[in-house]
Formats: structure tokens, C-alpha cells, sequence
């Protein structure tokens, strides 16, 4: 209740200061509050309504649950061609959380799937598993394996993986353990070699031996704010039973593995010829788990991944779609953006080629479009908002001396 100690001098209720202490004091019937305490206030009111927003688990009942062509129809908005990939990951999500609405008195236990991807770098691996997660509305983190070490080493612990789901659902232990880990680089945690060493392969097989604990299922202490650097802090206990893992690398090489292991299922003189002569792109179809653990995977990770699909390389084909036809395509943002400074961009279908080109040329996959258009756009981008035209117009003359002036041409050069 206000406090008045004369009839022309008001009170805040909350933090008592006077009418003349504050900018503006609101009356009430039975008391008043000040400006700042009421800034507070709503500000309070929204951390409050953000985190029960946060805390309600998001509905994945079987009435709910999208049905895996719903899945792969969401996923072909976003990502361009990789139909065999999106059906083994369509159908794997459906059967985890379908998993998670089993009844707990049921007597058949059904197993984690959890996944493996094999693909070249910039071909939509990360793509796919973000993609997925946005629809399901479930916490999502990426991890890059390659800074993965083992305890008591310079790198990041394990359990750090398990630190950003819970970040990225504000700590949230119910809402993290139905959640989906994307680990990069899995490749770059091969063991290093078959023979035993003196020196410790402490970012290789040691990493391995720790994420199996992790794939399979089990309650695992998380430091909130990270182990090495705050070792007094209080852990928090996360079931991983019910976390989707999905990793993602490039093995650079494996074709070679394959190759082999092809080689030996050959009879005959004239048999060799043909696996020799077949497209090497093509051989990631008949990646195998032999080939994984051929490659520096130990046979306990690779069971514990039983899902396994491989991403395509990009043809020109496919990047040229990837530019124009995903719901985020680079050419529609690059429209958006010009378009909120009230100029229509309209883009020549040479320029398109041309960019595609370069990117085959330079090797970049679909990552190396966003970086040639960045090149190609930035003097348009930097002048278009100063200028007042209403229509620009942009050709492949004028692409192509944005990159003869930039260091792109530098990479022809080095892969001649």
C-alpha cells in the first residue's frame, strides 16, 4: 500500500521512493508504482512467459508425429536432390520418436537408431539434420568432433556435446533428452592407425571409446558451463536413451576402401576392369560398414550407428537448382534484401551458370555459391541503397569482372 506522509507527496509501493525520485508515478486504487518498478516488471513478465514457453515439451504423440513422406516433403523445400538420404533420415525419426511414445509395460524394447552420414563436404549433411530438428521443434546442436578429446588433455571434454542441447533449450533437462546432436567431422576421430604406439591417440580412438556411452544410452553428468574451466560447479544428470545422434563426415578416401573391398568379390581375368573403370563417385553407394572400420572406426562406435546412407556429389545440375529453387535460396535473399531498400533485383540466367561453373571449377560445392555470389554482390549491395534506382539488373559481364578482381581467381590458378 502507498505510503503518504502528507497529501501532496506520493509513494511507490514497491521500492518506496517519492514522487520526486522518479520520472512518473502511477495511483492505484489502494497504492501507486513508479516507472522504473513497472519496467521491471514487464520485463520480468517476459523472462517468466519465455520460460514456461520453453518448459512446455513439444507434442510428439503419434497423432502428431509427422509421418516420414511428411518428413521428406518438409526436407525437399529445403534441400535439393539426396532423395535416398532423406528417406533412410525420414524414416529413422519417424521410428525414434515413435520409440519414444512406446508404452513403458510393452515387451518388446525397441533399440536407438541412430545415424551415420557419409558425403563430400558442402553436399547438405548439417543441412539435413537442422532442417529436421526445425520441424520437429526439438533442441538441435551441431559439435565439430575434430576438437573432441579425451579427459585430462587440452581440447573439449565429451560431455560437452551434451552442454550445447542443453544451452540451446535454456537448460531444459526434459526437453534436451528427446532432443537431436548433429556431430561434424566423425571422420576426424579415425583411429590413426592399427599398430600400437607409445604416443597416446588421445583425439582418435579415446574419443571414440567416450561417445560410446553416449550413443548408447546411459545417465551422464553434464558440466553447465564446461568441466575444465569451472570444476566447483554443481553437474546436471541427462538420460541419453532417448537423444537422436546423428553424425556426419566426408572420408576423404573411403572410395578407395570400397574400391578394395569391391576388388575382392571379382572372379576372374577380365573382372578388375570393370570396378576400375566406374565412376569413383558412385562407389559411396556401396559404403559399407567393413568400410568404416576399414577407414579407423572401432567396430563398438559402428554398432552403435546402425543407420548408415551416403550424400551424393553435387552436379552442375543440382547447384544450379540449389541457387534458385530451396524456400532460402541464395538468389531469393539476396532479392529480399534488396528488396527491403525498395530495389527489384533481377538476375540474368547466364549469371547463374556462370556462378555454377566457377564453383565446379574451384571445387567449392554448394557452400562455394554463397562466397561467389558474397564476391559477385558486394559492390552492388554496398552502393544499391545510396543510389534511389528502382531496378538493378545484374549480368554475367559484370560477375565476371567482380571475380577477375577478387581472390577467387586465385584458386584456378592453384588447382591448375
Amino acid at each position: 500500500m502507498a505510503k503518504k506522509k502528507d497529501t501532496n507527496t506520493l509513494y511507490c509501493s514497491f521500492c518506496g521512493r517519492s514522487d520526486r525520485e522518479v520520472e512518473l508515478m502511477l495511483p492505484g486504487m489502494n497504492g501507486c508504482i513508479c516507472n522504473e518498478c513497472a519496467e521491471r516488471a514487464v520485463e520480468l513478465t517476459h523472462e517468466y512467459l519465455n520460460k514456461m514457453a520453453n518448459s512446455r515439451l513439444t507434442d510428439l504423440s503419434m497423432d502428431t508425429l509427422p509421418k516420414p513422406d511428411e518428413i521428406k516433403a518438409y526436407l525437399d523445400q529445403f534441400v535439393i536432390g539426396q532423395d535416398t538420404a532423406k528417406r533412410y533420415l525420414s524414416v529413422a525419426v519417424y521410428n525414434h520418436y515413435k520409440r519414444l511414445n512406446q508404452k513403458r509395460d510393452d515387451d518388446i524394447e525397441i533399440e536407438k537408431s541412430n545415424i551415420i552420414i557419409v558425403g563430400p563436404t558442402g553436399t547438405g549433411k548439417t543441412l539435413l539434420a537442422k532442417t529436421i530438428a526445425r520441424m520437429l521443434k526439438v533442441p538441435f546442436a551441431i559439435v565439430d568432433a575434430t576438437v573432441l578429446t579425451e579427459a585430462g588433455y587440452v581440447g573439449e571434454d565429451i560431455e560437452s556435446l551434451l552442454t550445447r542441447l542443453l544451452a540451446a533449450c535454456d537448460y531444459n533437462v526434459a526437453e534436451a533428452e528427446r532432443g537431436i546432436v548433429f556431430i561434424d567431422e566423425i571422420d576426424k576421430i579415425a583411429r590413426k592407425g592399427d599398430n600400437p604406439s607409445i604416443t597416446r591417440d588421445v583425439s582418435g580412438e579415446g574419443v571414440q571409446q567416450g561417445l560410446l556411452k553416449l550413443l548408447e544410452g546411459s545417465v551422464v553428468n553434464v558440466p553447465p558451463q564446461g568441466g575444465r574451466k569451472h570444476p566447483e560447479q554443481k553437474m546436471i544428470a541427462v538420460d541419453t536413451k532417448n537423444i537422436l545422434f546423428i553424425c556426419g563426415g566426408a572420408f576423404e578416401g573411403i572410395e578407395r576402401k570400397i574400391a578394395q573391398r569391391l576388388n575382392t568379390h571379382v572372379v576372374g581375368y577380365g573382372g578388375g576392369n570393370h570396378v576400375s573403370k566406374a565412376d569413383r563417385d558412385k562407389l559411396l553407394h556401396f559404403v559399407a560398414p567393413q568400410d568404416l572400420r576399414s577407414y579407423g572406426l572401432i567396430p563398438e562406435i559402428i554398432g552403435r550407428l546402425p543407420i548408415l546412407t551416403n550424400l551424393e556429389p553435387l552436379d552442375r545440375d543440382a547447384l544450379l537448382r540449389i541457387l534458385t529453387e530451396p524456400k532460402n535460396a541464395i538468389v531469393r535473399q539476396y532479392k529480399k534484401l534488396l528488396e527491403m531498400d525498395g530495389v527489384e533485383l533481377v538476375i540474368e540466367d547466364d549469371v547463374l551458370e556462370y556462378v555454377v561453373d566457377k564453383a565446379i571449377e574451384y571445387k567449392l560445392g554448394a557452400r562455394g555459391l554463397r562466397s561467389l555470389f558474397e564476391t559477385i554482390m558486394i559492390d552492388v549491395m554496398y552502393q544499391a541503397p545510396s543510389l534511389g534506382k528502382k531496378k538493378y539488373v545484374l549480368t554475367r559481364e559484370f560477375a565476371q569482372q567482380q571475380l577477375s578482381k577478387s581472390n577467387f581467381e586465385l584458386l584456378g590458378e592453384m588447382s591448375v
